[in-house]
Formats: C-alpha cells, structure tokens, sequence
C-alpha cells in the first residue's frame, strides 16, 4: 500500500484519500473543524492547514522585517495547504507541528474566538467542545480584543428538537451538508459574510426531518444544542458504553451515555460502524433511551384482576412453574420477541423445545422506513429470534387461533410485545397458564397468569441481528432494579423448576452454544467502547 510521512512517521493511504482521512484512520488527529469523514470537504475553517514539502513547493509573497534596513521588505514563504482538501501521495512529506503550521493555528483559533462569547459554564458542549481543547492546545493566549464583541441572535427555535446560538457558530457549514447530503433537505443555509455569518433556516421551514439531531451531533463547538439534552447533564459526569440502537432493523452501533451515580442514560450518540450505519441515526433512534424508564415492570406478580398480588422473584417462579407444569406436553406456547437479545430468545426456544412447545414470534408492527437508516421493521432482533428458534415461527396471529381452537393450553412469553390484539388477550385471559418475562408494560401483562420482571437492553450484554444478518453485541449500560435479572438467566431459573437443565455459567457459554447453532454468530466479538 502506497504511504507518505507525517511529522516523520509513515502514514498508509487508500485511492482518494487526502491527508487529513488518512491520519485519521490512523489514529492522527489533525486539529480541524469543518471536515467530517462523513461529509464532503468544505476546508472553511482553515484549522487543518499542514506544510506540504515537495520538490516544487507552492510559495505565497509576504513581507518581512528586516533589521538592518529596519523596514518591511518583500519575500516568500511555503504555502500552507488544507490537509482536508490536499490529496495523499506516495512519498509526500507532511509538517503538523512546525512553527509555520503552529502559528497559523493559533492565528485561526484566535480568529475563530475573537467574537465567541465565553459562556462555556452554561454550555452544554463544555468537556467535548474543539475550542477548548484547541485553544488550550494551540493557543493559550488571553484574547487581544478589547472592542465590544459583535452580536447575533441567541437561543433560536430552530424546529422541535434543536436551538441554535449565533453567537457560539463559527460557520463549519458541518449541519448544512447533513441537511443536504444525508436528509437529503436543504432546510439550513448561511447568509452574510464575514463575522455577519449566521446559519438559518429555509423560508416558512423548521428543522424538522428525521435526522435533525443529527445537525447538533456534529456541531463542534455547541452553536447548535439538543432541546432534549440541554442543560440536563454535565458531560465529565457521564461514562459511556458501547450498545445498540431498539428502534428498527438496522440496529445502528451507539453510545449510551449515563451517570454511574444515579444510574441513569441520559442520551444516545451513534458510534461509528461503516457495515450498519456509518456515523449517523436518526431522531427516533436516538431518543429511544427515554423507553428505558417508561413503563417499567420491576416486581413479580401473581394472579389477575382483584386477585394478583406482588410477590418476590423467587415466589413467583414457583408459582409459575406449579402452574406450567399442569399444562399437559404438545399444548404449551412459546412466544419469543423480536424485541430482545438472541441470548434471551435462544434460552426460551431451548426450553420451548424441551418442553414440545409451539414456537411463536411476537413483533412491533412495522413503521416508516427510508433510504437512509430507518428499516421498514421496528424490530432490532427478528433474525435474531428467528435464528435462536431454528423453525418456523408461528405469528401472534396464529397463536390466538391455537388458544380458542383448544391447543394451547398454556403460554410462556417474552417481552412487552407479546399480543395486542383485543380479541386474542381476552382469550389467553382465560388460560390458567400464562408466564410473562418482560421488562415493560404491556397489553400482555394485564391478562397474564404469572409476571416475571426482566433486564432491559441497556441493562444487560446481549446480541442483536440486524436486517443484514450481521450479530451486534451491546454491553450492560445501568443495572436493573434489585432481584431482577436477565431474562435468559430468569429462564434457566425456571426450566431447573420444570425439571429443564440449563446451566450456563454467563455468557460465553450461551454465545458459544449460539454460534454452534448458526454460522452468524460465530464470528461476533464483544463491542468496545
């Protein structure tokens, strides 16, 4: 592979690359603003600017003090080039830290800063803005101006999940190409020139497309803010780890950002996955960490209507199981969801099987899909669930027929996705047998027998397959409410009180039975932040 040399160390580079891709790939960060390896180059903020060496180097004339004449005379000096826009060549010689390029570095910061207002304290990009950390890196000078700062409009709705500060943009254009080239909707411009420039919105338009948070994930500097995050958290107060996006098929790799002291996720990045999703989701997408603490199933439950009880964990894994086991073979249902991890889903299918158990899936209904991200299938595990059983799946549809026909008799099911058919609940609310393992409310939970609380996604590790049949893992986020465990370790709990033994001693034992089972799995590696 052809490479060239930065600051003495050799670089590889791919066809078309420029410099600045090529570093980045490498782990070299070039100080910059407006490139993203997303969008196409713009090489406005001048931040990447790198001294190019070559046999023929581009000069530029400038004037330059001379002692002895004490008087400006003319003279030249190597043109910078944008290491954004400059294309990788075999043999190229770049400069990053010599003082031509650090000059003009801290010549751009300083520029970029000369009207910023210094509010980082109530700046929710404080602890991940550029302007911090390049101005401690490249400048670390007070500022020279001493004239009153030039004002531009502050806190401006620009539609229903984003507020854009004038004041703080310092025209990157990053969220103009996301309209453009990934919504696909010229909906943000700029107008005016020079320290006039401010972003707006297209005539009688709001931001208002599917990816607009989007426009605030790769604003650098917090001009744009989230109206769901702002003001919420600090970021040096929250770690990260790495998980999958709930909302569809895709199943985009995110970040789920939370506070480890109160164990809460305060919001969802898309981590950068060029086989899924690029390094982009959508507003759905990322606003799907809200579900985590709504309608929430923390504690067991016994019986129906007037006569349920709550009950600990165990209690009601006993009560479950005396009630399971009445159920005479060939006439207990099975439901997995396409809502859960394949470990939960292969755990159920296996007692399912066991038992001579129907096999039924149970799914969101679809949504609206695009050509971008959003699969038609609001379901990050259907393939998942459907590998782990290994048969034919019966729909929901089909189960309702089974229980008023008499040959279902009783039913064990995964998930707050279960049934939401009026007619079929009303009919399984007559079975004495009905085990519900779910983590969420649901239409399901009211007519089961049983209730047993279950983990969510962000609080267990598991694997989703996407649309494309590619497995995902994701890594426990926050832990769940106390005596609630996951949901294929609450399966083995109670197959080892039907007589079922199930003895997995974590997870790499079941991945390992999973990838035996199917060739998807058997590549999968553990996410990493």
């Amino acid at each position: 592979m052809p490479s060239f040399k930065i600051d003495g160390q050799d670089v590889p580079f791919e066809p078309g690359d420029t410099i600045i891709r090529a570093a980045w790939r490498q782990g070299l960060e070039i100080p910059h603003y407006c490139w993203h390896p997303g969008l196409s180059v713009a090489a406005n903020c001048r931040m990447c600017l790198v001294e190019v060496a070559s046999a023929r180097p581009m000069m530029m004339p400038i004037l330059k003090w001379d002692a002895a004449k004490n008087d400006y005379v003319a003279a030249t000096k190597v043109k910078l080039q944008p290491a954004c826009q400059t294309a990788a060549a075999d043999g190229l010689e770049v400069a990053t830290k010599s003082d031509e390029v650090k000059k003009a570095q801290s010549s751009v910061q300083e520029l970029l800063l000369l009207n910023h207002p210094v509010d980082c304290p109530i700046c929710d990009q404080a602890g991940e803005c550029k302007l911090q950390d390049y101005w401690a890196e490249h400048q670390s000078e007070l500022k020279r101006k001493r004239t009153e700062p030039v004002h531009k409009p502050k806190g401006v709705r620009f539609g229903p999940t984003i507020v854009y500060d004038a004041e703080r943009c310092i025209m990157c254009t990053r969220c103009i190409r996301v309209c453009d080239e990934i919504a696909n909707d010229h909906v943000l411009d700029m107008r005016e020139r020079g320290n006039k420039n401010e972003i707006v919105l297209a005539p009688g338009r709001q931001l208002d497309h599917a990816y607009s948070l989007m426009t605030e994930h790769v604003c650098p500097v917090g001009a744009l803010t989230s109206r769901d995050f702002r003001f919420k958290a600090r970021v040096w107060f929250l770690k990260t780890q790495p998980s999958v996006c709930t909302g569809c098929a895709t199943g985009c790799s995110t970040h789920a950002d939370y506070d480890p002291r109160n164990q809460t996720v305060y919001r969802l990045r898309p981590r950068d996955n060029a086989a899924v999703n690029q390094y982009w989701m959508c507003d759905d997408g990322m606003m799907s960490y809200k579900q985590q603490d709504e309608g929430r199933v923390q504690t067991a439950r016994v019986g129906r209507g007037s006569d349920a009880s709550m009950a600990l964990v165990e209690s009601a894994l006993d009560r479950a199981a005396e009630s399971l086991a009445r159920v005479s073979r060939g006439q207990l249902a099975v439901v997995l969801s396409a809502q859960h991890a394949s470990e939960d889903n292969h755990a159920l299918a296996r007692l399912g099987r066991t038992l001579g158990a129907k096999l039924y899936l149970a799914a969101k209904a679809d949504w609206t899909g695009d050509a971008i991200l959003r699969n038609v299938d609001a379901n990050p595990n259907r393939a998942g669930a459907t590998l782990a059983a290994g048969v034919a799946l019966g729909t929901t549809a089909d189960l309702v027929a089974d229980v008023a026909s008499g040959a279902v008799k009783g039913v064990i099911a995964l998930g707050a996705h279960s049934l939401q058919d009026a007619a079929g609940l009303a009919k399984l609310a007559e079975l004495d047998a009905v085990v519900s393992l779910t983590s969420h409310v649901g239409a399901f939970v009211d007519v089961a027998s049983h209730v047993l609380p279950v983990a969510s996604h962000l609080e267990m590790a598991g694997t989703f397959v996407n649309a494309k049949g590619l497995a995902q893992t994701f890594k426990r986020v926050v832990a769940p409410a106390p005596g609630v465990e996951t949901a294929w370790r609450t399966i083995v709990e109670l197959a080892s009180r039907l007589g079922v033994s199930m003895e997995w001693a974590g997870l790499k034992e079941i991945r390992a039975e999973l990838g035996a089972a199917s060739p998807t799995y058997a590549s999968i590696t553990e996410a990493r932040a």
